[in-house]
Order: structure tokens, then sequence, then C-alpha cells
């Protein structure tokens, strides 16, 4: 790294976040919902708190699953941000390989500068800005000594569901601690053995650290996982604004995180204090406690009243949600379920995610409103042998070519104009006009105008599953 140093940011974007369900599902988790600012995503957040670093910094790197792909990508033009390199991890192997596919794209794009990499959650928390570029700028001093820091949090109370660090000695430019180790999370009895020791900080799960120092670390802790993010990344492809990591090289790469992996058994190891009002939003109390309240610290979000009742999150997305008389609940309404659970025993949550599972309840994944690269839709209606959408589709954007072999479509537009192709014929349908697409008759719909399409899409058929999409020809690369 050169004297006055260059940043890239890394952001693990990859989670499930359940534990924040029925918000939070796996085809659209926490990180890419506006939790905490009504603008903007936790996503987007995370990188416009970059915005005024005093540090030369690059694009972005973004480690995300195939299925979010879009997700990222549109989120991230929201906000100006054109150039970033978006890895696309055929499978969770954990934090240690993510990051070591972030590092060897950052080498191959800036080898020359050896930039410092600043590893961060997508779905974090910070209060104060200005103290969170100090601590960076801390750390980075730390770095260019051929360090790697981990962030540590100043605990305020006697927290179970963090990881802890262990503090070493203070170092010589008395900026950051040596580490002495990690520690996973403890029962009751030793998080307050810890607040009151004064020697244990949360571990934030943010680092920053050279590329070249932390692969060297991992070459010699970890070759096996070295070895196949290598090989992985050198058989990527780039498709669209994505780069997909190789999954046959990539499957067999072990899974750990960057804590047990580098941190537990690097020598070079230092923490930092972060004192910016992080919180990593990992429950339902967590969320309240970084949002906004009112006079009887009540968090709102969306049509609700409250009559009597102190301490309650209450998020209604849908319809309106009154609470009389009741303190300490969550309540979280969207428009397929709904979820009612005491403040204090909002880490329970994963039991719920276990039924869930179990079940086989399709709530857990997706919600009714589901995201596509083109657009969006909602399933209103569902019946024996019928099911009714309301689809938009953004202008200029384009459904895939494509046919079903078990239902037939009715499209009627109510906003805009929409250009269809239904077998050989090529034509336009504008506002209360309608069409009909026959069972195994290919198909396409295309939003020519500049205002989003909206239409109501009645199915009919034997079988009305997302699968049976046959598709001929897509302009987002999706599996044909």
């Amino acid at each position: 790294m050169d004297e006055k140093g260059i940043l890239t940011p890394v952001i693990l974007a990859g989670g499930s976040g359940t534990r924040l369900w029925p918000l939070s599902r796996k085809s659209y988790p926490k990180q890419f919902l506006r939790l905490i600012d009504p603008e903007w995503s936790m996503l987007q957040l995370t990188l416009k708190r970059l915005d005024n670093l005093d540090i030369p910094m690059t694009s972005p790197i973004i480690i995300c699953n195939e299925e979010h792909r879009f997700i990222v990508a549109e989120q991230l033009r929201q906000i100006g941000i054109e150039k970033a390199s978006i890895l696309l991890e055929p499978v969770g192997k954990n934090t240690a390989p993510a990051i070591t596919l972030a590092a060897l794209q950052a080498q191959a794009l800036y080898l020359e500068k050896n930039p410092a990499l600043l590893v961060l959650a997508s779905d974090h928390h910070i209060v104060d800005i200005p103290q969170f570029h100090r601590s960076i700028l801390s750390a980075l001093t730390v770095v260019q000594q051929g360090m790697l820091v981990v962030f540590g949090v100043t605990p305020y109370c006697a927290h179970t569901g963090y990881g802890y660090i262990k503090l070493g000695q203070m170092l010589e430019d008395r900026k950051a601690y040596q580490l002495a180790h990690f520690v996973e999370k403890p029962d009751l009895a030793t998080s307050k053995d810890y607040l009151e020791s004064q020697s244990y900080l949360w571990n934030s799960g943010m680092f920053l650290f050279g590329a070249n120092s932390f692969l060297n670390e991992v070459k010699k802790y970890q070759p096996e996982i070295l070895a196949s993010c290598k090989q992985s990344f050198m058989q990527c492809q780039a498709d669209l604004d994505f780069i997909r990591i190789n999954p046959e090289a990539f499957k067999d790469c072990p899974e750990d995180s960057i804590d047990y992996a580098v941190m537990e058994h690097t020598t070079i190891g230092a923490v930092v204090r972060l004192e910016a009002g992080w919180n990593d939003l990992g429950s339902w109390e967590s969320l309240w406690e970084s949002s906004i309240k009112d006079e009887q610290q009540n968090v709102v979000f969306g049509d609700v009243l409250i009559e009597q009742g102190q301490n309650n999150y209450v998020h209604a997305s849908s319809r309106l949600v009154t609470v009389l008389g009741v303190d300490d609940l969550i309540v979280v309404e969207t428009k397929d379920a709904i979820l009612v659970a005491n403040k204090t025993e909002s880490q329970l949550m994963k039991k719920i995610v276990e039924d869930l599972t179990r079940y086989q309840r399709t709530e857990l994944s997706i919600h009714r409103e589901v995201i596509r690269p083109w657009g969006k839709y909602d399933s209103i209606d569902v019946g024996e042998r019928y099911q009714v959408k309301r689809i938009t589709v953004n202008p200029k954007s384009k459904l895939s070519l494509q046919l079903h072999h078990h239902r037939a479509e009715h499209w009627i537009v109510v906003k805009g104009t929409a250009k269809v192709t239904r077998g050989d014929e090529k034509y336009f349908i504008s506002e209360n006009e309608s069409t009909y697409i026959p069972i195994g008759t290919i198909h396409s719909l295309e939003n020519p105008g500049s205002i989003p399409l909206e239409l109501i899409e009645i199915q009919s058929g034997a079988y009305l599953g997302e699968d049976d999409i046959v598709r001929l020809k897509d302009d987002y690369g999706r599996v044909l």
C-alpha cells in the first residue's frame, strides 16, 4: 500500500436475515429493506456512510448470492454506484472464503496499489458517522504497519447475542490493541464477567487490512481455502454487471468464518475500538433499540394506531394495525403473515423459523410481492386452477420470451402501454385493453414507455407454479 493508502470497501451481502421474519425473507432479506431510513435500504446506508471519508477510495466489491444479484445492482444504481464488482457466490461458505474472493478481485483490479480492504456487513446500523470515520482512519495507520484490524465495540450491557474479543496489550501508537482471542456468544454469567472486566469488546464483524497481508495469512493458516478460491476465481465468468464464481471449483472449499479461519491464528491481529452507536440489527429488540421512538417509546412504521401502550415495535406494511393497552410487544404485519412477539424474547425467532422450515411454508422464503429484474408482481388471489397477479414492468424493460405447458394467461392493462409478443404476432395494448395467451404459446411482454406498466394477469390451468416457465430468450442472463 502506498504512503497515502487507498481503500476498497468490501460489502458482505449474502445473509438470509430470517431473524427479522416476516419482513426479512430468504428471497428479500433485511440488507435490502428500509428498516432504519424511509428512503434507503441497509445496503445503501452501508455504502452511503462512507461518503466524505477523507481517503482515496475505489469502487466497492459486493459479495452476494445469485438470487439477489438484480436487487443489489438496482440498489447500487439508485445511489449512483455503477462500477461496483458484484461477486456471485455459488453457495455460501461463510465469511473467510467470501473475503478471500474479494481480496483476489481487489488484487486483480488494483495490484500495484495493494488496497486496504474495509470489510463491512451490509445490515449493520451506525449512528455516529464522523466517529465511524475517525475509527477507520485510526485503523488505517495500524494497517499500514502490516497488521489485520478487527473493530471492537465497547459493550454497555451483558449481551448474549454477540461474540466477544479479548484485548491484548495496547500498541505503541495507542490507537489499537493486540488481538488476544475471539470468544463465541457466551452465556449470561460469562457475559457479565466480560462486562465487568473491561477487557472484552463486542465483535462487530468489521475488518480492515491490506489485501496482500490478508491473503498471506490465509495462505499460512488456510491453504485449502486459498487454493479453492484461487481456482474458482481464475475460472470466473463475467455476466452483465456480475462476476460468477465457478461453482465446480468452489463447491469443495472449506466453510469457515474469518474469525476462526484467520484472526484466531494470526500473530499480526489488532483491535480498534468503535464507539459510534453500532448495532447489528440481529433481532427485533435490537431494531427497536436503534429506531426513532415516540414519547411512549413506541416505534411505529406504516398505518398504525397505539393507545395506552409503551415500548412496542409495530410495523404495518399493507393495512391498518391497532394496538391497545399492551407493552413490550413486537407486532409486524405483511401482506401474507403477522408476527406478535414479546420484545424481550425476540431472540427465540429461530424457533419460528425452524417451524416454518419443517412445515415447508413458502412464507419463509418469499413475500407475496416478488421483485424481478424487470419489475415486480404481487399474487393478490390464488384458488383452485387460477391465480391473479398485479404485475409492474419498469420503463424500457422486458420479460423473457417464454411459454407455459400447464397454464393460460389473460393480461389486462391498467396503466401504460404494453408491447406483446404472441407467437408470430407483435402488437400493442393500452389502458383498459386486454389480451389472451393460450397454453403452450410462445410469448413476451415489454414496456416501451417511460412510465411503469401495470397490468392484471389472470392465470388458469392445472398447474400454476413458477417453475412452469420455459425461457427461450432472456435479457438478464437467467437460466433458459
